[in-house]
């Protein structure tokens, strides 16, 4: 097992020096930094001591995951089903730009004594997705993608897969003008998602106008703007990038006089536990969380073994409850 002094003669440094730039201190150059951690990492220095647990982390930003009904429960859960048997430990991390800005990925995981990661509802905007481009501690993120490097594998959905199927079935049900609402596009599986459903439409011979497409950060102009300029355009179902935006709109349709489904069918993504109790329950695509946990920790482990994973991606399935019908004879004016 390599130790400081191994790395503070590769370098040319001091022990201290090593010790200080494993640790953040201010006084050690970012560029001597980057050598110290890529070097350590390159002997496979680590803080955890031979014969004691080894460990790993999940990090959190974004997600809830302490109540039963949070989608990362079930993700936590599964994760720690595999991992914990197998003789790790695992902690979980609630993660923050403020934490990501003072440490690099690599050094904070020397630090505090971690040898792989799974991540979970990192944006495109945390400082760490720039460090993953060439850090060298295993990692897996759920729906966001690093190319090119080795160390770095992507696990969520085959969401291309998925929506397409949500399209055909509203398709066989007679919708032929079929409208999409989402949150902004800040995250890559929002992108994806967006993307996916457009590919759809034009796989089904359906109109792709971007027009039938609503993106913003805020629900309010969702609902005020984008979901009665595509109820004008005579759209008869819509598909959302989440549950919690297609109840919101299911709501609001209700407040407008429409019936669901008679008068637009709607559908959600992920399958949250609400989805059942909704009134009506509410169509969607299910995310098998507890999957998604257990395939996070064995891409993980591939990666720590050597193996250059990727992305690994799971079939998701098609729920079809009371907020989808046939498509109404006439598309409701408003």
């Amino acid at each position: 097992m390599a130790t400081m002094e191994d790395i503070a003669k590769k370098v040319g440094v001091s022990k201290g020096t090593v010790s200080k730039a494993l640790n953040g201190a201010a006084d050690v150059s970012e560029t001597l930094r980057k050598t110290i951690v890529e070097t350590a990492v390159e002997l496979g220095y680590t803080r955890a001591r031979r014969g004691a647990v080894r460990t790993l982390c999940i990090f959190i930003e974004n997600m809830g995951y302490t109540r039963p009904e949070d989608f990362g429960t079930d993700i936590v859960t599964g994760f720690r089903q595999m991992a914990e048997p197998a003789g790790f430990d695992v902690r979980v991390v609630d993660l923050n730009t403020d934490l990501e800005r003072s440490v690099p990925y690599d050094a904070y995981m020397l630090r505090e004594g971690y040898i792989g990661a799974l991540f979970l509802g990192l944006s495109l905007n945390d400082p760490w997705m720039r460090d993953f481009r060439t850090s060298h501690t295993p990692a897996v993120l759920y729906d966001n993608i690093v190319p090119a490097n080795p160390t770095v594998a992507t696990l969520g959905m085959d969401n291309n897969e998925a929506i397409g199927r949500a399209v055909a079935a509203l398709y066989a049900l007679g919708h032929h003008r079929i409208g999409y609402l989402s949150s902004a596009l800040g995250s890559h599986i929002y992108q994806v998602r967006y993307k996916s459903f457009f590919n759809a439409l034009r796989q089904n011979g359906l109109p792709d106008d971007p027009s039938l497409a609503g993106v913003s950060y805020f629900s309010s102009e969702t609902l005020d703007m984008h979901l009665p300029r595509l109820l004008e355009q005579g759209v008869t179902a819509v598909l959302c990038s989440s549950d919690l935006l297609a109840h919101t709109v299911m709501i609001r349709c209700q407040e407008l006089g429409l019936q669901v489904p008679r008068d637009l069918s709607i559908v959600g993504f992920d399958d949250l536990p609400f989805c059942a109790h909704t009134a009506p329950p509410l169509s969607t695509i299910r995310q098998d969380r507890l999957q998604l946990g257990k395939s996070g920790y064995y891409a993980l482990q591939s990666l720590l073994e050597g193996v250059p994973i990727s992305s690994l991606l799971l079939h998701a399935a098609l729920v079809l409850r009371a907020s989808t019908g046939p498509a109404p004879e006439k598309a409701p004016a408003r």
